[in-house]
């Protein structure tokens, strides 16, 4: 089991609302607009970065609240150990800013990676393989997230090193080379590590799906491009080496930062681009269940799964729900009817959600 206790508190739509005696499926049903996604972006806010609609922090808390919201979940581990409190937090005298607790003590947004692993697919993520490269970007990173805690950590501090960077490249004066020898060795370093992770991932997850019955769900080949320098030495090299372009261009060129992930339909060997849209959509789900097979088990898994199931038919769905089942993550689904979650109501716990508000109607 995963999160067995959430609250949330003046967030979006919701004022109080409060879920326990969670399960393995966890159905939120209703109307457009009644606030079940409000209720996955939440629990999408129980790991670092912006959550599922990557919205500024304002524009979250509930308007006519207090300015502020709260959202907090108690994880059991499955080895008997004492539960794990995890919140998050933003305080109305400082809207813009999100704090954060794990276990009662102020921690790092970073650090909750540490304790639960959160995944998510939303109908905005439909056109993925059409969207921006740093879409694309993000979205293998939240992957290796789930298997790498520590790969938050590294993205923050390369990050850092290159808004300097950059800052120093697009500056009028001529930028100190040391500066530039400095902040390149940061570059250098965690670029080395992130290109690492990422790689180590991907070849993970392309093995993964050539290894999966593609029946209902056709076998996606992933790479990453363009390939360039991922050694620390020769990225170092390779940054100083095009000094020079970058200060015409005025930002950094090359390194991880310029990297995303390629994606084709195998059986055609047609970029997922070019793709039919239920090709794109089918190709997605399976990276996402591919990868839920090799999420790391020493720490609570969770997916976030919006309006998709009433997009598949009866056999997709079928197929869906058993490979769900086989990868032992805990599973929050939203549908504005029950029809499409037939099969698994029986072992669902199913909220009604109206308004802000939910109503329990089901327990596995």
């Amino acid at each position: 089991m995963a999160l067995t206790r959430i609250s949330i508190l003046d967030f979006r739509n919701h004022a109080t609302t409060a879920l326990e005696d969670t399960a393995r499926f966890n159905l939120l049903v209703g109307a457009n607009g009644a606030g079940k996604t409000n209720v996955l972006e939440a629990l999408s806010l129980l790991a670092p970065g912006r959550g599922l609609r990557r919205a500024k922090l304002p524009e979250i808390a509930r308007k006519g609240g207090s300015g502020g919201f709260t959202i907090g979940a108690q994880i059991q581990p499955t080895d008997g150990a004492a539960p794990v409190q995890l919140g998050t937090h933003v305080d109305p005298a400082h809207p813009t800013r999100r704090r954060v607790r794990i276990n009662g003590a102020e921690a790092s947004a970073l650090g909750l990676a540490e304790w639960l692993s959160v995944r998510w697919l939303t109908p905005a993520m439909d056109g993925l393989f059409t969207d921006s490269a740093g879409a694309r970007r993000r979205f293998v990173d939240r992957l290796v997230l789930a298997t790498a805690p520590g790969h938050a950590t590294l993205a923050n501090r390369y990050e850092t090193a290159l808004r300097n960077r950059n800052r120093l490249l697009s500056d009028e004066a001529t930028p100190d080379p040391r500066w530039l020898d400095a902040l390149e060795a940061q570059l250098a370093e965690h670029g080395a590590a992130i290109a690492a992770n990422r790689r180590d991932l991907v070849e993970r997850l392309d093995t993964a799906l050539g290894q999966q019955d593609d029946t209902h769900f056709p076998r996606p080949a992933l790479a990453l491009e363009p390939v360039g320098p991922e050694e620390r030495d020769a990225l170092a090299a390779a940054l100083r080496n095009n000094r020079p372009a970058d200060r015409r261009a005025g930002r950094t060129l090359i390194g991880p930062h310029r990297v995303e992930l390629a994606v084709t339909l195998a059986s055609k060997g047609v970029p997922a681009a070019h793709s039919s849209t239920g090709e794109q959509k089918a190709m997605l789900i399976a990276i996402v269940l591919a990868h839920g097979a090799l999420a790391t088990r020493d720490r609570a898994g969770v997916l976030l799964l919006d309006e998709v199931a009433a997009h598949l038919d009866p056999d997709r769905r079928a197929a869906l729900f058993e490979r769900l089942a086989d990868n032992g993550e805990q599973v929050w689904m939203t549908g504005t009817e029950r029809a499409p979650f037939e099969a698994i109501l029986p072992q669902a716990a199913l909220w009604e959600v109206s308004g802000g508000s939910l109503r329990r109607v089901g327990k596995p």
